[in-house]
């Protein structure tokens, strides 16, 4: 019954309605060519999203290189003062016995 009644519906309703304006019209009118530049900007939205997110995971890569580095011993203390060292949880000032 209802395979009967969606196939009635899309025998009696015109084509036009079933194209969108830029489809069934000019492809080259403004509307065309505004949802052209509207996909190309939410392209670059989400390719400059994409690009910081790769950035940030490199720097993090870059950051535990250098502290594996600087844990073995490889990089010596003259050049370990000049860049920064990632604080690691753990491996800080510990409390003494019997202080919170």
């Amino acid at each position: 019954m209802r395979r009967l009644f969606y196939s009635t519906l899309l025998v009696l309703v015109p084509r036009a309605a079933l194209a969108c304006p830029v489809c069934f019209g000019q492809n080259d009118s403004p509307l065309a060519l505004g949802i052209n530049y509207g996909i190309l900007t939410m392209i670059g939205f989400i390719g400059s999203v994409l690009a910081g997110f790769a950035a940030f995971f490199v720097y993090l890569m870059r950051r535990a290189h250098l502290a594996e580095q600087q844990e073995s011993g490889v990089i010596r203390s003259a050049d370990a003062a000049a860049t920064p060292r990632p604080h690691v949880i753990g491996h800080g000032p510990q409390a003494q016995e019997g202080t919170f």
